[in-house]
């Protein structure tokens, strides 16, 4: 237990805390963060789980709880079009903000380590 004490330590201390707080908010899993980078890099795209588990290269099925978590956490807005939904970055201009620091962040490799970590650990 004390060794695993360490190792989170060790993972975590050297992370911002808002970047932390992202990362506890809305990274819980690969996919996710997937979709981040996908909304990050095309933030004016409104589409299906289809069309957006196809551009991330992912599994419907799975993207399409994934994509509902982060519109429940804020980070997307879900739009109902009749028997259609559709998923869009929310244009909260904080959520942005954050989002643009945690994918910046992400280019860092000691940061990217920190990170897998987090998810692989299920959170700090």
């Amino acid at each position: 237990m004390e060794r695993e004490n360490l190792a989170n330590r060790a993972y975590t201390g050297d992370i911002d805390p808002e970047l932390l707080d992202f990362l506890n908010q809305y990274v819980d899993s690969f996919i996710k963060w997937d979709l981040m980078r996908f909304f990050f890099n095309n933030p004016h795209t409104i589409d299906t789980v289809d069309n957006i588990a196809r551009y991330a290269g992912r599994n419907p099925e799975a993207v399409e709880q994934e994509l509902a978590e982060l519109a429940v956490r804020g980070l997307l807005e879900e739009t109902h079009m009749g028997t259609l939904v559709v998923y869009a970055l929310s244009a909260d201009p904080e959520i942005r903000d954050r989002l643009a620091r945690f994918i910046q962040a992400s280019e860092d490799r000691q940061f990217r380590i920190r990170a897998i970590y987090h998810v692989i650990k299920g959170g700090y």
